[in-house]
């Protein structure tokens, strides 16, 4: 007996199919009605002023009226003309040990603090919540705390330091410039030193503990099950921080405009492109507009350009380890 309803193979059912397509279209326009709003705001707040940027920086400018068309003549303007061409050179180098300081300390402490709540669960949620309220307030109340913290008149700091014993060690931190850059980084991975805490720990807990209980049986050492087990499998999470810090590092702006000013501490100690740019902007001559968007632009390039290669950088280093 042959059953009415049963399904023959190759045969095609047109109103299951049509079904189908109505589900799928249904849920792609659900899609674009959720995603509108965020890509609104992205196209409002990121892509338009990127655009407006580059369209400002290809004019010259008396105050605030657009003059002539100058192509890329801002941006040579830029890297050629006195003060600029000396102080690109020196902010982008400060940029450039702010994040091998920030990337040394800042990362290898969340790391440690990651690996410790991880063992340790106890207490594991009020740890967290503590070494994650700093990044929660704005830097330039972190900046200005600090810098009465640190203050050579009046900042406990150098009181303890005296206390102690330790008078020799008492000095104007922030009014040196031997220390003021060193003093910035620390500052910085005291704020952030929680968010790459909370993204280490979560990757260690994604990973299987039977790789952890083969090695410990195999007689390999705590530290050895760590570099040759655990922090293999920590490579995603290495690559995300370090272009995440990267990025961070290279936009610090209002850090360095709470501990040092505009002119970036002690004879430019701290200054950085963040700063430069400021600079520009708001204390240039009357083509203020026109050579701050070039420098705008430029700062951008930079780190775009050096975040996607290191992303991808990274990504190969995760398939060979």
């Amino acid at each position: 007996m042959v059953q009415a309803d049963a399904v023959k193979p190759g045969v095609r059912w047109p109103g299951r199919e049509r079904g189908r397509y109505r589900a799928n279209r249904v849920s792609w326009r659900w899609i674009a009605v959720f995603c509108l709003p965020a890509l609104a705001l992205y196209g409002l707040f990121v892509v338009v002023p990127l655009v407006t940027a580059f369209y400002y920086g290809l004019f010259r400018w008396e105050g605030i009226r657009q003059a002539e068309f100058v192509g890329l003549g801002n941006y040579g303007e830029v890297l050629t003309r006195y003060p600029l061409s000396e102080e690109i050179p020196t902010a982008l180098w400060h940029n450039v040990l702010f994040f091998v300081g920030t990337m040394a300390i800042q990362n290898t402490i969340g790391l440690g603090l990651a690996v410790l709540l991880y063992r340790n669960p106890r207490g594991k949620r009020f740890f967290q919540t503590v070494f994650s309220l700093p990044y929660l307030i704005s830097p330039l109340i972190v900046g200005y705390i600090w810098s009465l913290l640190l203050s050579p008149a009046f900042g406990p700091v150098n009181f303890i330091l005296r206390t102690v014993g330790l008078e020799s060690w008492a000095r104007p931190w922030l009014g040196e410039p031997d220390t003021a850059l060193p003093v910035l980084i620390l500052v910085n991975a005291w704020q952030w030193v929680g968010g790459p805490m909370l993204i280490f720990l979560a990757a260690l807990g994604g990973i299987p503990r039977e790789l952890e209980e083969a090695a410990a049986m195999d007689g390999a050492s705590a530290f050895r099950t760590f570099w040759s087990v655990r922090f293999p499998l920590l490579m995603p999470a290495v690559g995300v921080i370090t272009v995440l810090t990267f990025i961070g590092c290279f936009n610090i702006f209002d850090l360095v405009y709470a501990l040092g000013g505009s002119d970036g501490g002690p004879g430019g100690a701290m200054d950085v492109l963040g700063l430069l740019y400021y600079r520009t902007a708001f204390e240039g001559g009357t083509n203020a507009i026109g050579e701050s968007s070039a420098l705008a632009m430029m700062i951008f390039a930079c780190v775009f350009g050096v975040s996607v290669v290191l992303e991808r950088f990274l990504r190969r280093r995760e398939v060979t380890l």
